[in-house]
């Protein structure tokens, strides 16, 4: 029995197929079949029943597949704890929002690059209860997420805080210095809807505090909201510092709005049942290098993390 040997059969159940794991091995459907086939002819017994259209594990496939996950991770844990930073070779799956990807995942990148030059980073951008189903689903490492999931299954580190503002075309609601929340609604609302983290933390607060928007278009996709608002449809809350040059040339107007918006914190979560030292490690980077401040962040002469 062999590490590839047990590999082959975890991914095939955690993958939902023998072609999916050979995509995550890196290699052909063959080659998964052969190793599945090597392990049954080693206990002389069937790991599948193939008598259905999906391949299902049997009893004692059952059995084998619980044993395989311990021991890999058993394999990884011990690689982690005794290989130096320098050489240590893994594939990290990182799942971030759009919010991550349009700031910081390039220093995170660089930094964790930087500290195990060997480990592959796959981010993985997402709305972040579709983050949280990858989790889940062993399709990614980490997430960096709004921290908004209550979840035991979880780990979570905080890693900072975005703050947002409501923001329209200038002129869109006249020239009042103090708009009071339940006013604001009187307007058209852009707002993310509760498969992002943001959505979710500001529908929760809303309902809070009483107010119940009528006209609202949702959407997913940060950049979606900022165009929508920039052409003037409506008003929307959206990240305040990192967007100060399209409030500079006069794009976007911030609105002072009672009661102001809470912070928006956010956190590298992980799996309980998944503790891993290099991804404890790339949490605590990614606390080192969060900064919502500026959009599309370069590598060179960064500026120190903004948290708040």
């Amino acid at each position: 029995m062999t590490y590839k040997q047990l590999e082959a059969l975890f991914w095939v159940v955690q993958a939902g197929g023998f072609s999916q794991a050979a995509n995550k091995l890196h290699t052909t459907q063959s080659a998964v079949s052969k190793r599945v086939q090597e392990l049954e002819s080693t206990f002389d017994t069937p790991l599948f029943d193939r008598s259905m259209h999906k391949a299902r594990l049997t009893e004692k496939g059952e059995e084998l597949f619980l044993l395989a996950k311990r021991l890999l991770e058993q394999r990884d844990a011990a690689i982690e704890q005794f290989q130096s930073a320098e050489v240590l070779e893994r594939h990290v799956r990182i799942g971030v929002t759009e919010l991550t990807a349009m700031t910081w995942l390039p220093r995170l990148v660089n930094a964790i690059q930087a500290s195990y030059p060997r480990v592959i980073i796959e981010p993985h951008v997402d709305a972040s209860a579709m983050l949280r189903d990858r989790l889940l689903g062993d399709e990614v490492d980490l997430m960096i997420v709004p921290d908004v999931f209550e979840d035991r299954r979880f780990m979570s580190k905080r890693v900072g805080v975005a703050e947002h503002a409501w923001m329209c075309k200038p002129g869109l609601v006249g020239r009042r210095r103090r708009v009071r929340m339940h006013e604001l609604t009187q307007h058209r609302l852009l707002t993310q809807d509760e498969r992002s983290g943001t959505g979710l933390l500001y529908a929760r607060w809303m309902r809070s505090i009483g107010v119940t928007p009528e006209n609202t278009v949702f959407s997913t996709s940060l950049v979606a909201l900022i165009g929508l608002t920039v052409s003037g449809m409506g008003i929307s809350y959206l990240p305040k510092n990192c967007l100060a040059p399209m409030i500079d040339a006069g794009a976007l107007e911030v609105l002072s709005v009672t009661p102001a918006l809470p912070p928006a914190p956010y956190a590298a979560i992980c799996r309980s049942d998944r503790q891993s030292g290099l991804v404890s490690a790339i949490a605590g980077l990614a606390q080192s290098q969060c900064d919502f401040g500026r959009m599309f962040q370069t590598l060179g002469g960064a500026a120190s993390p903004t948290h708040a």
